[in-house]
């Protein structure tokens, strides 16, 4: 399965480093952008990542909420 632009993701639950979560409660009413980045502490997951918390305020503003998706597992993330 693959999505793009524009889909409507399947709902999922997953460990995140907020705990767990059901997408679709974690979105409510809200925008949602999914993202995957490549590996943690790699200069491109950084930018992405970095740039997004940056933005924050304007997605809130947005009523959007964003979502990174990894390959790592959780414990990797807790560095």
């Amino acid at each position: 399965m693959s999505l793009r632009l524009g889909d409507i993701a399947p709902n999922f639950k997953a460990q995140t480093t907020q705990g767990e979560i059901d997408f679709y409660e974690y979105l409510g009413d809200s925008w949602g952008i999914l993202f995957s980045h490549p590996a943690d502490y790699t200069p491109v997951c950084t930018t992405e990542l970095g740039r997004t918390a940056h933005l924050s305020e304007e997605f809130r503003r947005r009523n959007t909420k964003v979502i990174a998706i990894s390959v790592d597992p959780l414990d990797k993330h807790l560095g």
